[in-house]
């Protein structure tokens, strides 16, 4: 099985949703376009299914806002006509469908207070989003199970700043310090709230290095999406697929290194070596591991990302038939 991490290059919702249904037929996803600006980027888009939290664009950043304005109405118009889109192409399908939005912690030290500084600096207000973005996200998952009847709901809560969080490593806005380090356990009780209002599979995608498995595996997540090129201990992965985690395996370059993109065969290698070095029976990968590209594919040109996601379905194609 594969599918597409989110981010897909262009503007056009139709074709890039024709795109991901027609290449990745087993677990096709919600394609996210950031190049149509503000409201459609992974943070804005996000922004737009908060709860009684308006946020607004002040000097190129998302910050929070005393009432909705226009950046708000830009990002959820953008969302209802992606929805809209989606029912039109797909309303018929009856399968797993995947959908993605930013988790508590990397939206936290994306979006900026009214008084200066990120959300991250204030724990109450950290609180607070995350139980808007838990209430928000229901009404997501909801309104995409309206549209696709026949379907089941996956979410992918993406935390690539989950890593910095904890570690005390987010500049502050002077660039002179860094906010403080989030612990474990509040970064425990974020993600779970999430998890608990809703009521669907969700997986944690971290495109970092040093990625907390432990800490995900313990919030109640049924798997998570890395990029195997930042893999260096495989005692954690171990541990954590061991306990039955899944894993979206992050195994196609988002942008061309040798002008084309990989062959389904490479693609295949890089998922089978991991595994094999892991130790595990190879009946057991097409069971719990999901091809994928390494990360989103926004940066790429429309005819690579087509080609990588096609190489990472025939890659699952050939894993599930070893």
């Amino acid at each position: 099985m594969a599918t597409g991490i989110g981010s897909l290059p262009g503007i056009d919702i139709a074709e890039a949703q024709r795109v991901v249904l027609g290449e990745l037929p087993a677990l096709p996803h919600l394609p996210e376009l950031p190049a149509r600006g503000p409201g459609a980027d992974l943070i804005g888009r996000t922004c737009g299914l908060l709860v009684e939290l308006p946020v607004q664009v002040y000097t190129g950043r998302w910050q929070v806002a005393a009432r909705p304005g226009r950046d708000l109405r830009r990002a959820r118009d953008l969302m209802e006509r992606d929805l809209d889109q989606l029912a039109e192409q797909a309303e018929e399908y009856a399968g797993l469908f995947k959908i993605q939005a930013a988790g508590p912690l990397s939206l936290a030290a994306s979006i900026e207070l009214p008084i200066g500084g990120r959300m991250l600096r204030d724990p109450g207000a950290v609180r607070d989003l995350a139980g808007s973005l838990a209430e928000g996200l229901r009404g997501h998952v909801e309104a995409v199970a309206r549209r696709l009847p026949r379907a089941s709901v996956l979410l992918q809560l993406d935390e690539p700043s989950l890593p910095a969080v904890l570690a005390g490593r987010i500049p502050t806005e002077s660039g002179l310090g860094t906010h403080r380090p989030v612990e474990p356990g509040e970064a425990r009780s974020l993600l779970s709230t999430i998890i608990e209002a809703t009521g669907v599979p969700i997986v944690v995608h971290c495109c970092a290095p040093d990625v907390p498995l432990e800490l995900l595996r313990s919030t109640g997540a049924v798997g998570v999406a890395l990029d195997l090129s930042l893999i260096t201990e495989l005692d954690p992965l171990g541990e954590a697929l061991d306990a039955g985690l899944g894993l979206l395996a992050g195994a196609a370059p988002t942008t061309a290194s040798a002008g084309h993109a990989p062959t389904s065969a490479e693609v295949a290698d890089r998922v089978r070596t991991l595994w094999d070095r892991l130790g595990f029976p190879r009946r057991r990968l097409a069971e719990q591991v999901v091809v994928t590209p390494a990360c989103g594919l926004a940066g790429a040109t429309s005819e690579y990302a087509r080609a990588v996601l096609a190489a990472c379905r025939d890659a699952g194609r050939r894993l599930s038939e070893e």
